[in-house]
């Protein structure tokens, strides 16, 4: 079955057709889910909400543009409003809008352990992060997508960069440590 039936099945109601667009979608949709999330069971729950959104817009989706854009923007959008029923994303402005910078020594952290310290951000630094990082958003769309300010989108990113910075130099810190207490075992 192509896309186009596919998609006109679901947008009959067709439960067959609508298994298979989840079955088709559900890793894609989930990478993005769990990039917001701050653990599997969030993630899961945005999964489901975010099907649902999509099962009960489908006839708005005219065919113009990417199927599966039009799918991660509703994911991304079903994520975000439920951060933005939980906790403000606003922050006190902080002038902290200068590039933070990792030493380039600190490459061989890991991407498991780089993902571990976004997840492990507060929610308004991990979203805005996500958005302008991984997402390619600019600051304006974050603001607009979030109900805040451009300053704010900038500020919440640069205190998350700053966030992020001090966890992998406190890891690489602790591996230098470790191995110089191991090193020190063997003289």
């Amino acid at each position: 079955m192509s896309l186009e039936e596919l998609i006109h099945n679901c947008k009959k109601g067709d439960r067959k057709a609508q298994a298979r667009l989840y079955q088709k979608y559900a890793d894609v949709l989930f990478g993005i889910c769990l990039k917001y999330s701050r653990n599997k069971t969030e993630a899961e729950d945005s999964l489901h909400d975010s099907f649902m959104t999509i099962y009960d817009k489908i006839e708005q989706y005219k065919s113009k543009g990417s199927f599966e854009g039009w799918m991660k923007r509703i994911t991304v959008n079903t994520v975000l409003q439920k951060y933005r029923k939980e906790e403000p994303l606003n922050v006190v402005h902080e002038n902290t809008e200068e590039e933070v910078t990792v030493d380039s020594s600190f490459e061989d952290i890991g991407l498991q352990t780089l993902l571990e310290y976004i997840r492990e951000l507060p929610n308004k630094y991990r979203t805005t992060f996500n958005l302008y990082v991984l997402d390619g958003y600019t600051h304006k769309e974050i603001g607009e997508l979030l109900g805040t300010t451009t300053g704010t989108s900038k500020s919440n990113l640069a205190r998350a960069r700053m966030l992020l910075k001090e966890k992998i130099e406190n890891k690489v810190s602790q591996s230098i440590i470790g191995m110089v207490i191991i090193m020190g075992n063997y003289m």
